[in-house]
């Protein structure tokens, strides 16, 4: 998850060691790559240990370095999904240099600013042209799928992902100790989730497809770009939709996200993606796609707090847990809409000391 990005902040390096080598790397790189290393500069982090910087070229252009500790972070999966993603012609930075064993990486820049930057939920009608252009990407990235090439979104992965809710949102971070009961509810709540969200069929899955991971265009009438890929999978089809439509850090009304769920849902069906005419025959009926994605953006939501408390609690970065609130009120929404979340809606209830509304609930299934 990238963060806006800062031109003028300067590059502090922590390790002498791990600067000299970085130096080293980059001054190979110079004239290979015109680069002008006196205008070096931070550009973003994100939320792990990677962290982005600017260099501009003799030219007047700029390309973007990652420095990625090889201890702590893996680039092989990110050159391994960019080249899958330029295979099938979408928007992805280029790797210029790579130096494997040290974790320095010269990409293409694709911009400074975000999606997120330019939106504005009290006008969902500017952002509509935005968010249709994002599922076209995200229609082109999934039907390019093919099993056995990315890691399965199967249902160990699910499991421990969905765990990080109560091992650091709720022992954590509220310190809630959950009773016998509690720890049933969850488990038989978690169960179904599991099980509902497997019931997709499988594609490419980017696996934090938002706004924030979406770049607007350098040039005038240039596209959209896609940043922060390397963590992909294999996995169901309601993911990267729900993770857009109920993004991290901006909140729609549901007509929004409704019309722009069943725009894509449209599109994904004529392409054989889902319905009739896909290889599962899954999500031909608008409603049980979107139920799909309403569960899968549950499974993301209890996901995505836990790690945003681990990112507080563990590794010292206190403002994403700033955005909670938004994932409580996303799981609680959800689980008062479907008769057999309830159960789990009132532990929510009593982790986050909600009192229960008293009366009649429509629209529920």
């Amino acid at each position: 998850m990238s963060d806006p990005i800062f031109p003028t902040s300067p590059v502090v390096w922590a390790d002498a060691a791990r600067q000299t080598l970085f130096e080293q790397w980059l001054a190979g790189l110079t004239q290979p790559h015109a680069l002008r290393p006196d205008s070096l500069r931070a550009a973003s982090a994100d939320a792990s240990f990677r962290r982005y910087l600017r260099v501009d070229t003799q030219g007047g252009q700029s390309l973007i370095v990652m420095d990625a500790p090889p201890d702590k972070e893996n680039c092989q999966p990110f050159v391994h999904v960019q080249s899958l993603m330029a295979q099938a012609g979408l928007p992805v930075p280029q790797v210029l240099a790579w130096d494997e064993a040290n974790g320095f990486m010269l990409l293409t820049d694709m911009g400074s600013r975000t999606l997120i930057e330019v939106l504005n939920p009290e006008t969902p009608r500017d952002a509509q042209a935005w968010y249709l252009e994002a599922t076209d990407l995200l229609l082109r990235w999934q039907l390019a799928s093919k099993p056995g090439v990315l890691p399965a979104y199967d249902e160990a992965l699910l499991r421990r992902e969905i765990q990080l809710f109560p091992d650091w949102y709720i022992d954590k971070h509220r310190q809630f100790s959950l009773n016998d009961a509690q720890q049933s509810t969850l488990a038989k709540a978690f169960d179904a989730i599991v099980a509902h969200n497997l019931a997709a069929p499988s594609v490419y899955v980017h696996r934090d497809f938002m706004t924030r991971n979406l770049m607007l265009p350098a040039q005038e009438g240039g596209g959209l770009s896609i940043l922060d890929f390397q963590d992909a999978v294999y996995g169901p089809v309601t993911y990267d939709i729900a993770s857009l439509l109920r993004d991290a850090f901006i909140t729609w009304e549901e007509d929004f996200v409704i019309d722009i769920t069943v725009r894509y849902w449209e599109k994904a069906r004529k392409a054989g993606l889902v319905g009739a005419t896909s290889a599962s025959g899954w999500g031909d009926d608008f409603g049980e796609f979107y139920r799909g994605v309403e569960w899968m953006g549950l499974q993301r939501h209890l996901k995505v707090a836990g790690i945003f408390a681990r990112l507080t609690l563990r590794d010292g970065k206190p403002k994403y847990l700033a955005d909670a609130p938004r994932f409580i009120h996303y799981i609680r929404t959800t689980c008062d809409r479907y008769r057999q979340l309830g159960p789990m809606l009132k532990v929510i209830d009593e982790i986050e000391n909600i009192q229960p509304q008293v009366g009649y609930a429509y629209g529920r299934m």
